[in-house]
C-alpha cells in the first residue's frame, strides 16, 4: 500500500508549476534571485509582463527625459498572483523587489555603449494637409521652351518646295509675281454613282521660257508643254495629256478618270505638274499645282485658275517596266518575260511614243546575245507580253547580266532612248539585285518585279554591262 503524499509537498509542486517568477537554476520562487548569483551584464526574465506598464519601465523613461525616476503611489506594482496561501507578500517587499529589477537593468543600461539618437518621423498614408512633407524628393526635370522643341525639327524636310518658302499664305497674285512660273485652269467633279474622279485640265497662260540644260535645245523662245495628273501618294499611277506644240499658252481640253472611293478621294491630294517636252535634250519641269480634295466640295465641283509654283522634281521620271524571270537548271534556259511598261518619257510631240525594248545578255564584259520585242504606236503604256529564251548554262549564271533598254521607234533618224536598267551580276540598283536574287533561290518559278527605267549615264557609272550595251 502506498503512503498518502504529504500535503506540504504537493503544495510545493503546485508553486512550483504555476509560478511565473521561478528561478530557472534552483526552480525555486524567489522573487529577486538571491539564491543564484548570476552575472550583471545578464540578467533574464521569465514569464510575460502583466498587462499594465511596469513601474520601472516608466522610471527609466523619466530618468531619460528628467534625469531623476519618479514614483508614484498609484503604479501598480509587478506583483506576481499566486493562489498559494503560505507564499502570499506584503506591499513592502513588492517595492523592495521592484526596486531591487530596476536598480540591476538601470546599472545594465549605464554600461552599454551610447548608440547616436535618430529622429524618424511617421509615414502618414492617405492623410491630405497643407504642410504635408514629401517622403521622397521630386526627380528634377529640365523644362524646355517652345524654342527649344522646334528647334529639333528641320523644316527644309517637310517642306514641299525646293526652295523652302511658305506659300500657303501668299495669294496666287504674289506667287505669280513672285515665280512667274504662269497659271494653270483645271476642274475637277465626282460622280457618286460611278465612283470615280473626273479632271479637266483646260489651258494654261503666261508660261515662261523654256530651259536648255546642256545647251542642245534648238528652239529657245517657244515651249512645248504638257501636263502630268497624279493623286498623291500614288505617283505611279498617273496620267498624261498631249503635246502642246511652240506655245506659251496652251489649250488642252482633255477629261481623265480616276477609279476611286469617294471617301478615299478626300484624303487624296491632287499634283498637276506642267512638263516641258524637248526630243533633243531632258524634260524640264517648269511648275506644279497641288490641290487637297478634303478642302473642295468633289460633288459639286468646280473650276480653278491656280498659279505655278517651283518644284523640287526638276526632271521627268523615265516610265516603269514589268519583267518576269524565270531559269530552268535542268535546260540550262534562262527565259524572260516582258509584260508591260506604263508613264512612259514621251519622244514624239504629235503621237507621243512608239516604245519597243531591246534585251542583250551579257556574260562577264562580253556581249553574246541581243533580242527586242514590237514596237507599239502611239502610246506611254504599252502592252508587250512578250517572251525571250536564252541558252545559259547553270555554272555560268552568276556571271551573266541582262541589260533592258526602252526605246522610241523613229523611222527618220535614230531610235529615241527612254531608260535602261541592268540586272544580273552587275545590276544598276538593289532593286534590280533583289529581283535576281529571287530568281536564284527559286528556279523553275515565274518572279515578276516593276522596275523604275534609269539613264544611261547613271547605268554606265555603276554598272560595267552597261557599256558593253548598245
Amino acid at each position: 500500500m502506498l503512503e498518502p503524499l504529504n500535503e506540504g509537498f504537493l503544495s510545493r509542486i503546485s508553486d512550483l508549476l504555476l509560478c511565473r517568477w521561478t528561478c530557472r537554476h534552483c526552480c525555486q520562487k524567489c522573487y529577486e534571485s538571491s539564491c543564484c548569483q548570476s552575472s550583471e551584464d545578464e540578467v533574464e526574465i521569465l514569464g510575460p509582463f502583466p498587462a499594465q506598464t511596469p513601474p520601472w519601465l516608466i522610471a527609466s523613461r523619466s530618468s531619460d527625459k528628467d534625469g531623476d525616476s519618479v514614483h508614484t503611489s498609484s503604479d501598480v506594482p509587478l506583483t506576481p498572483r499566486t493562489n498559494s496561501p503560505d507564499r502570499r507578500c506584503s506591499s513592502s517587499d513588492t517595492s523592495k523587489s521592484t526596486y531591487s529589477l530596476t536598480r540591476r537593468i538601470s546599472s545594465l543600461e549605464s554600461r552599454r555603449p551610447s548608440s547616436p539618437l535618430i529622429d524618424i518621423k511617421p509615414i502618414e498614408f492617405g492623410v491630405f494637409s497643407a504642410k504635408k512633407e514629401p517622403i521622397q524628393p521630386s526627380v528634377l526635370r529640365r523644362t524646355y521652351t517652345p524654342d527649344d522643341y522646334f528647334r529639333k525639327f528641320e523644316p527644309r524636310l517637310y517642306s514641299l518646295d525646293s526652295n523652302g518658302d511658305d506659300v500657303d499664305f501668299l495669294t496666287d497674285e504674289e506667287i505669280l509675281s513672285k515665280y512667274q512660273l504662269g497659271m494653270l485652269h483645271f476642274s475637277t467633279q465626282y460622280d457618286l454613282l460611278h465612283n470615280h474622279l473626273t479632271v479637266r485640265v483646260i489651258e494654261a497662260r503666261d508660261l515662261p521660257p523654256p530651259i536648255s540644260h546642256d545647251g542642245a535645245r534648238q528652239d529657245m523662245a517657244h515651249s512645248n508643254p504638257y501636263v502630268k495628273i497624279c493623286l498623291l501618294p500614288d505617283q505611279k499611277n498617273s496620267k498624261q495629256t498631249g503635246v502642246k506644240r511652240k506655245t506659251q499658252k496652251p489649250v488642252f481640253e482633255e477629261r481623265y478618270t480616276f477609279e476611286i472611293p469617294f471617301l478615299e478621294a478626300q484624303r487624296r491630294t491632287l499634283l498637276l505638274t506642267v512638263v516641258d517636252f524637248d526630243k533633243f535634250s531632258r524634260h524640264c519641269v517648269i511648275g506644279k499645282v497641288s490641290v487637297p480634295l478634303c478642302e473642295v466640295d468633289l460633288v459639286k465641283g468646280g473650276h480653278w485658275w491656280k498659279a505655278l509654283i517651283p518644284s523640287s522634281q526638276n526632271e521627268v521620271e523615265l516610265g516603269e517596266l514589268l519583267l518576269s524571270l524565270n531559269y530552268l537548271p535542268s535546260a540550262g534556259r534562262l527565259n524572260v518575260d516582258v509584260i508591260r511598261a506604263k508613264q512612259l518619257l514621251q519622244t514624239d510631240v504629235s503621237q507621243g511614243s512608239d516604245p519597243f525594248v531591246k534585251i542583250q545578255l551579257v556574260h562577264g564584259l562580253k556581249l553574246v546575245k541581243t533580242k527586242k520585242t514590237s514596237f507599239l504606236r502611239g502610246t506611254i503604256d504599252p502592252f508587250y507580253n512578250e517572251s525571250f529564251s536564252f541558252k545559259v548554262p547553270q555554272e555560268e549564271l552568276e556571271n551573266a547580266s541582262l541589260v533592258f533598254t526602252v526605246f522610241g521607234h523613229n523611222m527618220k533618224s535614230s531610235n529615241d532612248f527612254i531608260g535602261r536598267i541592268v540586272i544580273g551580276q552587275y545590276s544598276s540598283g538593289p532593286s534590280e539585285s533583289n529581283h535576281w536574287r529571287r530568281m536564284l533561290n527559286t528556279h523553275r518559278t515565274a518572279v515578276e518585279q516593276w522596275h523604275s527605267l534609269r539613264s544611261r549615264a547613271e547605268c554606265d557609272r555603276v554598272s560595267p554591262a552597261s557599256l558593253e550595251a548598245t
